[in-house]
């Protein structure tokens, strides 16, 4: 069982909850875990700029993935920081060549989840998975979030942003706060928890 974990990570935070995701990914028998980033759009200059050059280095030996690859996936779970409640523009434009998989029904009846990252609190975590969600039903998707099993949801002695439309984290304003050991387990939850859905279709 092949769950592919596309995802776009600006500073880091994304890739850092994306690598527990694919920690709980392959906490299930026989699931595999593919850990893919979605094309840059910015321009070296720009990225330079916004001082996303060092914190890229880390990740850059993430494969691309390519929109056809995402045929071979089982299940699919999607990492992106927010932008004003949405998903970044990058994403965007990597799902939106996604048609010709929409007119095969690639998708249709496979599993697909989103996780996500915010500077503040209340930066527009969950409007961002629930804007992101209509694009998997109108791929067909069987969409999964992160239930309140996960009992690191129900904590009160720190700060988490969790919510059950998946996953979450908080970089801060400069990018300063890395995810906290609870979000990690939340995202390796919401893994294995894909992954074992995953595995229950297959049977």
């Amino acid at each position: 069982m092949k769950v592919f974990i596309p995802f776009y990570s600006m500073y880091g935070h994304i890739y850092r909850m994306a690598q527990a995701v694919a920690e709980g990914v392959e906490q299930v028998e026989g699931a595999e875990a593919i850990l893919r980033s979605v094309p840059e759009t910015l321009s070296p200059d720009v990225l330079e700029k916004m001082g996303a050059i060092e914190p890229q280095k880390t990740m850059s030996h993430v494969e691309v993935c390519a929109v056809e690859e995402l045929g071979e996936a089982d299940g699919i779970i999607f990492g992106t920081p927010t932008r004003f409640g949405n998903m970044c523009g990058q994403m965007r434009q990597f799902l939106d060549a996604t048609g010709s998989l929409w007119v095969a029904n690639t998708f249709v009846g496979k599993v697909g989840s989103v996780f996500t990252s915010s500077n503040t609190q209340h930066g527009g975590q969950e409007a961002t998975i629930l804007s992101f969600y209509p694009t998997l039903l109108h791929q067909g998707m069987i969409i999964v979030g992160l239930p309140y099993t996960f009992e690191g949801q129900r904590r009160i002695d720190e700060i988490s942003v969790f919510s059950p439309y998946g996953a979450s984290t908080i970089a801060g304003s400069k990018g300063e706060r890395l995810p906290s050991d609870n979000e990690l387990d939340g995202a390796r939850f919401q893994g294995r928890h894909v992954a074992a859905i995953v595995k229950k279709l297959a049977e």
